[in-house]
């Protein structure tokens, strides 16, 4: 009983540990796509300013 007990709370712990590392992947991916969209809109409209 103790060994499923154990096997339960481990997996319900690497579940959570999964989760935690697909969100970080996900929030890096979006912050990325976030950054080089900024980049790219702050050099277009510094272009824009110039003329």
């Amino acid at each position: 009983m103790l060994l499923v007990v154990v096997l339960i709370v481990l997996a319900i712990l690497f579940g959570i540990g999964g989760l935690v590392l697909t969100g970080l992947k996900w929030l890096l991916i979006i912050a990325l796509v976030l950054l080089i969209a900024g980049v790219i809109s702050g050099v277009l409209g510094r272009g824009r300013t110039k003329v």
